[in-house]
């Protein structure tokens, strides 16, 4: 048995065991990792580390860090009132805002985990007080930056018209912005649909002193089923609270206090700081991170807790053990293998699959720059038009990121509050792999089989 099939197997086992037995999947592949490294590839333990994603540890724990000290001080609370007041309290428009910021940040030139790590814990923290599925609002924050993704000024699109450039490909910048845009707004609008928000059209607007949160009743859509929200939780203070204490004491979200302008001039910075001047969103987190836990220790002392280890093992671990399949040869292998098909739709949709499958564990920039030089030998046969070729590779590549092994559906599972995260994680993933299932053959029958280009 070959080194690339033992490796694809190990990784099937540990989906089973991950999934059977509620074990992290993080820990299961880092187990994985050093077992066929050291077993099937003869790796040493640098060469096993050599794919662990650093950059994504440091992003994953800097971006909830500093999110969960604006938790703390009310910055997040505020935020979602200025939400509302933007859009004269109609929580319907708020995933479509979302999307839209998400879309416009990584259309002039954002790196779409930055966009998405940016907005989704605002986005997210508004979920949770008005009630709508998290997995309704991750989803629009990501499909938003990947509808944006592959506007001319953009990241990805500049590397991908890049490579088709250099490898002498027909090139359609608009069209490929569009064909991700399009599909990525469909997307959207299925899940806003299905999840949830043609009741949220129905509920109306909210009341703005009511979306304030301080000296009136409770929002009803806090509550599970509907109605009265629960009463409060004892504070973890120095004594219990009483029901009546917490409600007069519940901080006033409209005001701005000397903590909360703080906050909100750090993320300011952290927006201009990856935007205008390309910094590390990771690093730059956690330095205003520290910055604001230095200044208000009593709003962050529970901070550092409320970062999302789990999730930050379970994506460290999975992408690592994806590092050893790229040094076995494992993702080459496959994708050669599919090139060599004599068919050329076949292999157009096989590749679009491959994109798909592997960007859902890895990097979506890395797998479009290996799989369009792969279908290069086909498109010059003529049968292919390899303008609507590019595009399927470079949506079927991208939208999948809403899977929870991808960095931006790691974010989006990091930065929900107040949620149970192993029930988030499975929803994100049977998401994903339905997005894998589907679009895939969807965008290679709209786009490739017509011959665009």
């Amino acid at each position: 048995m070959s080194p690339e099939l033992i490796s694809i197997l190990v990784l099937v086992v540990v989906f089973v065991i991950a999934t059977t037995r509620s074990v992290n999947m993080g820990a299961l592949a880092f187990a994985a990792a050093f077992a066929v490294g050291e077993l099937v590839a003869d790796l040493d333990a640098d060469g096993i580390f050599a794919g662990f994603p650093g950059d994504l540890f440091v992003v994953l724990v800097g971006v909830t860090y500093l999110f969960a000290i604006a938790r703390a001080n009310g910055t997040t609370d505020w935020l979602v009132h200025a939400s509302i007041r933007l859009v004269r309290g109609r929580v319907a428009l708020i995933p479509w805002v979302m999307f839209a910021i998400t879309g416009a940040l990584t259309a002039i030139g954002a790196v779409s985990p930055a966009a998405v790590a940016i907005v989704a814990p605002i986005a997210l923290s508004f979920a949770a007080r008005y009630g709508i599925s998290p997995l309704l609002m991750g989803a629009m924050v990501v499909h938003g930056a990947q509808g944006g993704g592959f506007s001319p000024i953009s990241i990805y699109g500049t590397i991908v018209n890049g490579i088709v450039e250099r490898e002498h490909l027909p090139g359609n910048e608009v069209f490929l912005f569009l064909a991700s845009l399009i599909v990525n707004v469909v997307i959207a609008g299925v899940m806003f649909v299905l999840f949830g928000g043609l009741k949220l059209w129905a509920q109306g607007a909210v009341p703005l002193d009511e979306a304030a949160g301080a000296g009136g009743a409770p929002d009803k859509r806090d509550a599970p089923d509907g109605g009265a929200a629960p009463t409060p939780a004892p504070s973890s203070g120095s004594g219990p609270a009483t029901a009546v204490a917490t409600r007069t004491e519940a901080p006033d979200t409209t005001r701005l206090s000397p903590a909360r302008i703080a906050t909100l001039t750090a993320l300011v910075a952290l927006v201009v700081a990856v935007l205008a001047f390309d910094l590390d969103a990771g690093l730059m987190s956690i330095t205003l991170a520290v910055i604001l836990s230095a200044a208000w220790p009593q709003d962050s002392r529970k901070a550092v807790g409320q970062i999302a280890w789990s999730t930050v093992l379970l994506i460290c671990g999975v992408l690592t053990y994806v590092g050893v399949l790229e040094e076995i040869g494992t993702i080459k292998w496959a994708g050669e293998g599919v090139g060599g098909i004599g068919v050329p739709l076949l292999a157009a949709v096989l590749l679009c699959y491959i994109g798909a499958i592997v960007s859902a564990f890895a990097s979506s920039v890395g797998i479009m720059g290996a799989l369009i030089p792969l279908a290069v030998p086909f498109l010059a046969q003529g049968e292919i038009g390899a303008v609507g070729m590019v595009a399927a590779l470079a949506v079927s590549a991208t939208v999948v990121d809403v899977s929870p092994f991808s960095t931006n559906g790691a974010l989006v599972l990091a930065a929900a509050p107040d949620v149970d995260r192993e029930r988030f994680f499975r929803q994100l993933m049977i998401y994903g792999g339905i997005v894998v299932a589907v679009v895939p053959a969807v965008v290679w029958l709209v786009l490739v089989v017509p011959g665009f280009g």
